[in-house]
């Protein structure tokens, strides 16, 4: 997915027909700033390479679970997937639609089955055997059968950050590989559950398809296997994680990436299985942008700072995971550049949001961090009592707050001090 949704028009940064200077000044800094455009063009990039073939798309909330953003993709046809019972509420108040959604998570707990199961979602992807004791306790207290199919770890190297590489043996998530086909007479053997599929996960921010087709291989080997044990598969989960070009990165295209898998399934004679797709970066990342404002420029013996309003509240992914954001001047200026660490407010030397950047930029100007609508605001927080971001869509030259700000006195009101 492109950027193109943010582009100079005159030496000022846009989302789409609308200034983000103007932006800036009537929502304030910091400010999430998603494209419609941009958002619909990447469902569109999935829905187009599915069209024709036994393949459905299923949004992955985690990325980016602002309701705007999840009513785009539901008035599209989007299907859903979810991993608490915060996001199936999320989905259906967006439009979702339960029968659309997986629920996957390694952790349910049995409110959030209960909920599930009375919404009528699609499926559970389930990832143990006490879960799937849990889920069967469930479903027959409440005299109804959970749809069910078990996420396999196949053991597959996904080249990416050790944090959001999820296929390997030393991942907490999935039933081993050796352990699958015994998990599957287990899951078949209990009344209250209907197996329906397989599904695996390998992990985010993946730029390559060689490690899909592993994983895929492996997954369709172990299909056979457990239909010879009686047990009969109707879908083949192939999870997300296609990445996106945050700096020199060159991930396949969303259509070529859908097609090739689809291809390998079926030349391996499983074809007629459906397959889910469960992307959520490569639909919503370079969809947004985070808006921040300079508060100081700060030499140093060492480094120069540029202190900006935003911090790692509002974007942990470069504290977190190191990981690289573009960083560019909303008003392209005629000053000298220098190159600067860009860092927030917060009280840790670890709030950084980019280092070693060559900016041309003054004390109140506007900074825009690119490729910042997944894992943005989802992963944001109010440590040192900071409100967390507004968020707007851009849809054309019309702007729709989406999020409110939050005020200092809304951090806690839930609050209470001791009794005299």
């Amino acid at each position: 997915m492109t950027r193109s949704a943010f582009d100079y028009v005159d030496g000022v940064l846009h989302a789409e027909g609308v200034s983000a200077v103007s932006l800036a000044e009537q929502f304030g800094t910091p400010l999430y700033v998603y494209s419609r455009a941009a958002l619909t063009a990447a469902w569109n990039a999935y829905a187009g390479a599915c069209a024709g073939r036994r393949a459905t798309v299923h949004v992955a909330v985690k990325a980016n679970s602002n309701l705007a953003v999840l009513n785009v993709f539901a008035r599209l046809g989007a299907g859903f997937d979810i991993v608490s019972g915060g996001e199936l509420a999320r989905v259906l108040a967006a439009g979702g639609k339960a029968e659309n959604t997986v629920f996957s998570g390694v952790g349910k707990h049995a409110d959030e089955m209960r909920d599930a199961l009375a919404a009528g979602v699609k499926c559970f992807n389930v990832e143990s055997i006490p879960e799937l004791d849990r889920l069967n306790a469930v479903a027959a207290a409440m005299g109804k059968k959970a749809p069910v199919s078990l996420r396999v770890n196949p053991d597959v190297d996904a080249k990416t950050h050790p944090y959001i590489s999820t296929g390997l043996k030393s991942n907490k998530f999935g039933v081993a590989f050796e352990d699958a086909r015994a998990t599957y007479q287990a899951a078949a053997a209990m009344a209250n559950l209907e197996v329906v599929g397989i599904d695996c996960h390998i992990g985010s921010q993946i730029t390559e398809v060689a490690p899909y087709l592993d994983a895929v291989d492996k997954v369709l080997e172990l299909v056979e296997q457990i239909e010879q044990d009686g047990v009969k598969i109707r879908h083949i989960d192939v999870g997300g994680g296609l990445g996106i070009t945050y700096d020199d990165e060159t991930p396949p295209e969303i259509g070529e990436f859908v097609r090739t898998v689809l291809d390998r399934i079926e030349a391996r004679g499983h074809g007629h299985r459906e397959v889910y797709f469960e992307p959520g970066r490569s639909l919503v990342g370079n969809a947004g942008v985070l808006l921040t404002r300079v508060e100081f420029l700060k030499p140093g013996a060492e480094k120069n700072f540029a202190i900006v309003d935003a911090a790692m509240t509002d974007l942990a992914r470069p504290a977190m995971y190191e990981a690289y954001h573009a960083i560019d001047p909303v008003l392209k200026r005629d000053v000298p550049a220098h190159v600067y660490d860009v860092v927030g407010p917060v009280c840790e030397s670890g709030d950084w949001l980019g280092r070693e950047r060559l900016l041309a930029v003054e004390s109140g100007d506007l900074l825009a961090i690119r490729s910042a609508g997944a894992y943005g605001f989802v992963m944001s927080s109010n440590y040192n009592t900071r409100p967390r971001a507004a968020e707007v869509m851009v849809d054309g030259t019309q702007v729709h707050l989406v999020r409110a700000r939050e005020e200092v006195k809304q951090l806690f009101a839930g609050e209470t001090i001791l009794p005299a």
